[in-house]
């Protein structure tokens, strides 16, 4: 990544909630716990603490910026974001799904350990999530914490990310005849928005309810966080079109040899980078009201949007 501005905020983000992620990953058993497996906590360790921008998180943290909310209540809340995005790749890995042996340039957990540690490490994450989530140091606010524990787990089950994910491995022909599906547009939004674009929403939303945001401002962060949510899994698709395992830290052109529908492969590489300038365009609109104060969030689409990795 360019060291920019943007970098150096996205970076000073992701420390904060390494430190955090750290400290809840701990060895020591909770109030309630008898004991952490070491084989199970190493696994966990090993598909949480493995760096990656923790773009989620800072989505929470910018978004609750702007409502002043404090550091330490909306990093503890991305913390818990990036606990169900990380068992949502460790499941996603494994032989069954998507079968990838690279992710972030390591071994992916099912390839360190086995797939066993990794189903259950995936389930320990996505539980422990929640108990973050549930904390007083989210916020003192229990209706505040019940919000955030409702969006996050919509975002992420039945009609938001595994919902989506049960619906592009039907699209591969996992299931029926085995032969892939020819989606249309309106097909691979739904998909994408599900799969992909749930959790960066909620990233978003996330903040407004951390900052007892209004109904319109809650409304122009939801659609802020469905726009970028759409760009980033564009952009997903354009480095599996085009780039390399090596910068991209996990294997590419996958899509292409499942024959998986995706708006690049539907529309082609030239359309998707118009479209991805015309979503950034889009979302700096949604952000008007907020002013100045949203400049961050700003930058933030047009990295999701211009990355190469």
């Amino acid at each position: 990544m360019v060291d920019t501005p943007f970098a150096a905020a996205l970076a000073e983000v992701a420390g904060l909630v390494e430190a955090a992620l750290q400290n809840i990953l701990d060895d020591a058993p909770l109030p309630g716990e008898t004991a952490r497996p070491e084989r199970l906590i190493g696994a966990m360790r090993h598909a949480v603490l493995a760096g990656g921008k923790r773009l989620r998180p800072f989505l929470v943290v910018e978004t609750a910026r702007l409502f002043g909310v404090p550091d330490q209540s909306s990093i503890r809340a991305g913390a818990a974001l990036e606990l169900v995005h990380c068992y949502s790749l460790v499941h996603d890995d494994l032989p069954a799904m998507d079968d990838d042996d690279l992710r972030r340039g390591r071994p992916t957990v099912h390839k360190a350990f086995d797939d066993a540690s990794a189903i259950l490490a995936g389930d320990a994450l996505l539980t422990l999530a929640f108990d973050v989530m549930a904390d007083e140091r989210v916020d003192a606010d229990a209706a505040v914490r019940i919000q955030l524990v409702q969006a996050l787990a919509r975002a992420s089950g039945l009609g938001g990310m595994a919902g989506g994910q049960m619906l592009d491995l039907a699209a591969e022909g996992r299931f029926g005849d085995g032969r892939p599906q020819l989606l249309d547009d309106a097909a691979i939004r739904r998909l994408q928005a599900m799969k992909t674009g749930a959790l960066i929403r909620f990233g978003c939303v996330a903040g407004a309810i951390l900052g007892r945001a209004s109904a319109a401002e809650r409304a122009a962060l939801d659609a802020y966080g469905a726009i970028i949510g759409l760009a980033f899994q564009i952009a997903d698709d354009l480095i599996d079109h085009e780039g390399d395992a090596a910068s991209a830290g996990k294997a590419t052109g996958k899509d292409a040899a499942r024959g998986k529908g995706t708006l690049v492969s539907l529309n082609g590489a030239a359309w998707a980078r118009e479209e991805l300038a015309r979503l950034v365009g889009e979302a700096e609109t949604k952000l008007a009201a907020f002013g100045p104060r949203a400049d961050r969030l700003k930058e933030a689409a047009r990295f999701i949007a211009m990355r190469d990795v």
